[in-house]
């Protein structure tokens, strides 16, 4: 009786910001499949939010707040996040980053009762976590949380050895894929007219076009291969999917080595899950990373992978591709050789679309994340 009369469990989500991205996915991810009666929701998002992303969440337990804080180190946001939480009384408050790790002060002043904080990944400032202050920023705002998600090992080890986090407050929680959504169905019918041909071998990544996702260092390996493969210039084919700053940098490496032809820039798309099904192999070449949500959907494409040795990545690859599809961080010879595996092995490339398909559902699929949270969540309850 007492199961029935409990109210849904209130989360409030805080978010840098909330549009396209791989945090964000996640964030979505969960609220679509939590147990919708057990569970409402609030995104808090410290600047603003993208009304067509926020579309992507299908449930009826949802709202959505904007602190618009302003440019620069203001602490007013801070004042404005107290207030909120204050009067929406969360069970839980839910934190991501260290872009909204401060909010987790005033959730303690607000009084929230359980306060769980994310680690996802690095950013540009902060490569392998590396950055003493926030180093510092973390063991400040430690006492303030219950409770830990690290999305990789390397987050796991971080928090535990760096910021002195006790190890039974950790969960590791990799991310999920939809392996419905993202499935093997290799085609060309979306690539531009005369691109490629059946037999052309496509590599792509997909990210936005940002100094951290390092599609420079990609842009310079494909121009090399496709250099050194002058008899296979006619099949070798590079998708870069995603906007960002480094376009127009990117548009020139590409037109200065003469392979505008061998290039398609899609800009942003909507379309992600059937642009992966025009792809032969996937590249991965950030600089940094927590659980890349574009290498799992990828892998749940059946699409092969090269991924520099950043971040989760390599807790997501099969342990027989650790050496061999693994590169170091801003060597472009060693990923110009790592894609060049596949040139002349198209009987490898259906070997290993298999494999990587099957090793993703086996393993990372939304409904082992999702069961993790529920499971984290309800602690709340104990």
């Amino acid at each position: 009786m007492a199961e029935l009369n409990r109210k849904p469990t209130h989360i409030v989500h805080i978010v840098y910001a909330f549009a396209t991205g791989g945090l964000e996915n996640g964030v979505v991810n969960i609220i679509n499949r939590l147990p919708e009666e057990k569970y409402r929701h609030t995104i808090v998002c410290v600047t603003d939010h993208d009304d067509d992303f926020f579309a992507r969440i299908t449930t009826n337990n949802i709202e959505i707040v904007d602190i618009d804080k302003p440019a620069g180190n203001g602490i007013a946001w801070l004042f404005k996040c107290w207030q909120l939480l204050r009067k929406l009384k969360p069970d839980i408050c839910h934190s991501r980053n260290l872009s909204s790790l401060e909010a987790q002060l005033p959730a303690f002043l607000a009084r929230v009762p359980y306060r769980i904080h994310g680690e996802h990944g690095w950013d540009v400032n902060d490569l392998g976590g590396r950055n003493k202050k926030y180093q510092l920023l973390r063991r400040i705002f430690k006492p303030f949380i219950h409770q830990y998600v690290a999305l990789s090992k390397e987050a796991v080890v971080y928090l535990a050895d760096k910021i002195k986090v006790k190890e039974n407050s950790i969960h590791h929680i990799c991310n999920g894929v939809d392996v419905n959504k993202f499935t093997p169905n290799k085609n060309r019918v979306l690539l531009p007219e005369g691109f490629a041909t059946n037999d052309s071998l496509i590599f792509g990544t997909v990210g936005r076009l940002a100094e951290v996702k390092n599609q420079t260092l990609l842009v310079a390996a494909f121009i090399s291969l496709w250099q050194q493969q002058s008899q296979l210039q006619d099949k070798l084919r590079l998708v870069i999917i995603g906007d960002g700053i480094f376009l127009l940098q990117l548009e020139r490496m590409v037109a200065l080595a003469g392979v505008e032809q061998a290039v398609w820039f899609t800009g942003r798309r909507d379309d992600v899950a059937q642009l992966m099904q025009q792809l032969d192999i996937f590249v991965l070449p950030s600089l940094a990373e927590g659980i890349s949500n574009t290498l799992l959907e990828a892998m749940a494409s059946g699409l092969p992978y090269i991924a520099t040795n950043v971040g989760g990545n390599t807790d997501l690859v099969l342990p027989q591709h650790t050496h061999s599809h693994i590169v170091n961080v801003n060597d472009e010879q060693q990923l110009v050789k790592a894609m060049a595996q596949y040139l002349n092995a198209p009987e490898r490339l259906v070997k290993d679309s298999d494999l990587v398909r099957e090793h993703c559902v086996k393993s990372f699929s939304l409904e082992v994340m999702v069961e993790k949270y529920h499971h984290l969540y309800q602690r709340n309850n104990v």
